[in-house]
């Protein structure tokens, strides 16, 4: 059985886990789950037998003794070989996680499963979320599961497929000028006046958890050890957080070997890289990027809350963050493709872009393993 109790990400507040927590109110940080006690390393061979999704890591998540999550099958997303981008990077191994193949067609899936069991638990009667396109999709599905309505904040720009997403499962869209950021605000200013459930990223804490279930996915896959290095397009944040919390986990439950380590990438594109800008200024936290334009709508985010802990997590694993352009990234999700067959969102390919450009820069070298994240299906944005 998991209990937990949430600590501040930035200060030294706790609390329970009862009610709807949002953000901390000494000082407006995330919070982040801490688990009473951690499975052992002889926990391991629960795990067979167990259905192919994201839950059988039960115990390694926020769920009550004999409670069912809202689910659709979310997780356990293959990693499929690049063997054409291993040839012409002149690469050992590659990997791509392809999370276009969960359920709503990407790694949103992962989170709004968690948060929305424990909203839903806790008795939030409706939920609302500001969206670059797939969160929101996710959480309508979700919230459709869990027999709760659901409010959808856009903007204009997002990949029109994205939106027809929300309206097949029921969600109310509202579509706004301006950026992810505005949305924002109409989603705080709807849940303050209807008592909506606020999912946004990081304003509760259940979702990077849903999102901690790659890194703990990918230490199964490689026989619980770390592959040298993971690429991941980074908007929000959640994801690479999430899996920098389940490494560590892994790694004090004795499930990984102490000297287990993953150097972590953040890639971004040029038209909004807040977290680049900060990571190569040597600062802690990012400050908002002004005019975001980028097709990876993913990537639109200007002012993601996790930012600092995004920079926490790249410096403390030796990795980096980098940007890449709008055309390197299209023609990277072309090959992957035409190589790979795999049909990559616009994000996906900024992930192979950066590849690329971290071999050129003597980052990535040969013999290292190498895991590439798609978060999402390509058929999404077209």
């Amino acid at each position: 059985m998991s209990t937990w109790t949430l600590a501040c990400s930035a200060c030294d507040a706790t609390r329970d886990a009862a009610g709807l927590p949002s953000v901390c109110p000494s000082c407006g940080a995330p919070w982040l789950v801490r688990y009473d006690a951690l499975p052992d390393a002889g926990a391991r061979s629960a795990l067979a037998g167990r259905p192919w999704t994201m839950w059988r890591y039960r115990e390694w998540l926020p769920l009550a003794d004999g409670e069912e999550p809202v689910s659709l099958g979310e997780g356990m997303t293959p990693l499929v070989r690049a063997r054409a981008l291993e040839r012409r990077l002149g690469l050992d191994t590659v990997w791509i996680k392809d999370e276009g193949q969960n359920p709503t067609g990407s790694f949103k899936a992962r989170g709004m499963s968690a948060a929305v069991t424990r909203a839903a638990a806790a008795g939030a009667p409706s939920f609302t979320v500001p969206t670059a396109g797939n969160a929101g999709v996710a959480l309508s599905a979700y919230g459709a599961r869990a027999g709760r309505p659901v409010r959808v904040f856009a903007p204009r720009t997002t990949p029109a497929r994205l939106l027809e997403q929300v309206g097949l499962f029921g969600a109310e869209l509202t579509v706004l000028d301006g950026h992810i950021g505005d949305c924002g605000k109409a989603s705080r200013a709807h849940s303050e006046a209807t008592g909506a459930f606020d999912v946004s990223t990081l304003r509760e804490p259940y979702r990077i958890e849903g999102k901690k279930t790659m890194g703990l996915e990918i230490a199964e896959q490689f026989g619980w050890t770390l592959p040298d290095a993971i690429i991941y397009p980074t908007g929000g944040g959640t994801g690479l957080i999430g899996m920098w919390k389940a490494f560590d986990e892994l790694r004090r439950a004795g499930w990984l070997a102490s000297d287990q380590r993953a150097r972590l990438y953040s890639v971004q594109s040029t038209g909004c890289a807040p977290v680049v800008r900060a990571f190569e200024a040597g600062a802690d936290r990012t400050e908002p990027w002004d005019n975001p334009a980028t097709v990876a709508s993913g990537l639109r985010v200007p002012a993601p809350l996790g930012g600092p802990l995004v920079l926490r997590g790249l410096r403390e694993t030796g990795g980096r963050a980098l940007a890449v352009t709008d055309d390197a990234l299209g023609a990277e999700a072309d090959r992957l493709a035409k190589e790979a067959g795999i049909d990559a969102a616009p994000e996906g390919g900024a992930a192979a872009a950066a590849l690329v450009r971290l071999v050129a820069d003597g980052d990535i070298r040969p013999g290292e393993r190498v895991v590439v994240f798609n978060t999402g299906a390509g058929w999404l944005y077209r």
